[in-house]
């Protein structure tokens, strides 16, 4: 089994999720091989709630990190979760097209680009800005 499944995997356990049940956990690999890891923290209003991806890249981004090779993403249901809407504009800040997105399936994995998941992102560019 992939190792930064694994880690997405053993990271879900630590999940907050009180109101959904539905444990999601995350971990980011950077371009140094240095990984990172989130859960899901619901909160009664949902809205604000932290998703496990949004963890695992903050976790980077305080620790200096702005560069990224991959992302492994499991839920408890092993039933292929991808990133949401929200937590692909926030990979798409530091991760190119071609960024690697793994999804387990529990007994297999898939893996997607960010690219396919989030065509025709907002980026810097598209804003005409340097970040």
């Amino acid at each position: 089994m992939n190792s930064l499944i694994e880690k997405a995997r053993d990271a879900l356990t630590d999940a907050y999720v009180p109101y959904s049940d539905y444990t999601v956990g995350a971990a980011i690999r950077t371009d140094d091989g240095t990984v990172y890891t989130g859960c899901n923290i619901e909160n009664a209003n949902y809205s604000n709630s932290l998703h496990a991806e949004e963890v695992a890249i903050g976790r980077a981004i305080a620790d200096g990190y702005r560069e990224f090779e991959k992302i492994a993403v499991s839920s408890g249901d092993r039933d292929g979760v991808t990133p949401c809407g929200m937590c692909r504009q926030t990979l798409a800040e530091f991760c190119g097209e071609e960024f690697p997105v793994v999804c387990d399936h529990g007994d297999r994995t898939s893996t997607r680009t960010l690219g396919e998941l989030l065509p025709d992102t907002i980026s810097a560019d598209s804003l005409d800005v340097e970040p």
